[in-house]
Parts: structure tokens; C-alpha cells; sequence
């Protein structure tokens, strides 16, 4: 309920997709509060609950090295930080443009190591997704809450990213004229190539997929979605996807955060 009564407040393409929400609850197949995990088979479900097994663990544990090693200096409680995971993407005033923009987990990362190392990590490297995987574990059993702007500027700005996430979800593209809102409400808990379709959600990230055999951000997997579909992929950090981002999180606010996820 309170996921919902925020969405009525965050602009007129979430009206959309509550008129979908309404409907996936009138059917027999609805799963709309579940998170991703919920659809994995018990096999994998185990794998992610097993403290030993989990390979994504393999990540939380080079990040918790990075972490001690590189940011503790400055950051001396890392566990301080965990309720910020939750609140991501954020809006940030950009230093070289008018403007703002959406900021997420792994853009903080690579912002902090660019800043100390004067280089400019991918967002998918080792070292960017360990650190991910580090604080996106000790918010593990956090409520979602995103965190709205309180200046106006920045409030109508963050408005629009929201309203322009919200717009990507609900509209057709590619080749295959899908929209995210058509599996990820409509077909959830139908089989896919082996795969049961997952409520559109953001709960546990990074995963850990089996099929690229590695760790994934949250950009990663939305741009694999985009391939799904055969539609033009957004480059890495694409505003579309921060905004794409911040729409799933918020349809994911009062929703239990799981750390990294595995899902096949």
C-alpha cells in the first residue's frame, strides 16, 4: 500500500502502469509484491541462501578486501552507508552542465575511484561490482525507500526521469514490439525459454546469472532486456536506464532488499 500511494504521487505515466497493477491483480497468475526469488527453481534458491556456495559471495568478499584496503580511510563504517543502497538511483547536480542528473550505486563507486586514482573504472569491472556487492550485502533485510529531492529544481528534474522511466516501461520497442510492462506484469510466472518471467522489480542487485557465468549491475541487466526485445541497446549509463532504474525502484519501495541476487 505504500508503494502505491507513493506512485500516485510521482506523475502521469505511473497511472499507467497502476491501471496494469489493477488488472494483474484480477488474475489468477498474479504475483505482483513478489520479488524475483520467488520464481527461481529450489535448486538455485538454495544456491543463493547457502553462505558457503553462493558464488556471488565471491564478490562480496573481494569487495569487503577493497573496501578495508581503499575506502575505509574515508569511509570508516561501511555499514552506515547500507540504507543509502536502498535509496538508489539519487538525483545529483552535475558540475559541468546546467542541469542534474540520476545517479546510481555503481556511478557513485566509479565517481569515488575516479576522484582518488584519477582513472575511470567500467562499471562492470571487477572492482566496481565487488564494491556493489559489498554494500548491496550489508542492506540485505532493508526496506526499498527511494529518496525524493526536496528543492523544487531538483524535485521537477527528478520528476521527469521518473515520468520518462515510467514512459520506457510502458511502451513497445524493438523488433519484437514488446514493452518491459507486458511480460513484467502480464506474463509473470509464464515459462520463458526455461525461465519463469519475474514481477519488474528491483530487490537484489547485483546477480549473479548463470548464463553470463559472472556478476551483472542492474544497467547490465536492463540493457540485456533491450537485446531480449532486438531493440537499439542503450550504452552503459545511459540516462534512459538510470531512469528506467529509478521507476522500477520506486514500484519496489516497502519491498524487503535481498543483496545480490542469483538468478539463471
Amino acid at each position: 500500500m505504500h508503494c502505491i500511494n507513493r506512485l500516485t504521487q510521482v506523475g502521469v505515466f505511473v497511472i499507467a502502469w497502476l491501471a496494469v497493477l489493477g488488472h494483474a491483480q484480477n488474475t489468477p497468475n498474479s504475483h505482483v509484491r513478489q520479488s524475483g526469488s520467488a520464481f527461481l527453481s529450489s535448486d538455485l534458491l538454495n544456491l543463493q541462501n547457502d553462505e558457503f556456495t553462493n558464488p556471488a559471495l565471491l564478490w562480496v568478499d573481494r569487495g569487503e578486501a577493497l573496501w578495508f584496503n581503499n575506502c575505509s580511510q574515508c569511509h570508516p563504517k561501511a555499514l552506515a552507508l547500507a540504507g543509502a543502497v536502498v535509496a538508489y538511483p539519487v538525483w545529483r547536480k552535475s558540475l559541468d552542465r546546467a542541469s542534474g542528473q540520476l545517479v546510481n550505486l555503481e556511478d557513485q563507486i566509479t565517481s569515488c575511484i575516479s576522484r582518488n586514482t584519477r582513472t575511470q573504472p567500467n562499471i562492470e569491472s571487477n572492482e566496481v561490482l565487488s564494491l556493489s556487492a559489498y554494500l548491496s550485502s550489508l542492506a540485505k533485510g532493508l526496506k526499498v525507500q527511494v529518496i525524493q529531492p526536496s528543492e523544487t529544481f531538483a524535485k521537477q528534474e527528478w520528476q521527469a526521469f521518473l515520468d520518462r522511466g515510467a514512459n520506457l516501461y510502458t511502451t513497445r520497442i524493438g523488433r519484437m514490439n514488446l514493452s518491459c510492462t507486458q511480460c513484467h506484469d502480464g506474463k509473470v510466472g509464464i515459462a520463458l525459454r526455461a525461465e519463469l518471467i519475474s514481477p519488474g522489480f528491483l530487490t537484489g542487485f547485483p546477480i549473479y546469472r548463470q548464463s553470463w557465468q559472472t556478476l551483472g549491475s542492474t544497467d547490465r541487466r536492463l540493457r540485456a532486456c533491450y537485446s531480449g526485445v532486438q531493440a537499439r541497446i542503450p550504452t552503459p549509463a545511459h540516462t534512459d536506464l538510470r531512469s528506467l532504474e529509478l521507476f522500477l525502484k520506486i514500484r519496489s519501495e516497502g519491498m524487503t532488499w535481498e543483496g545480490p541476487s542469483i538468478r539463471r
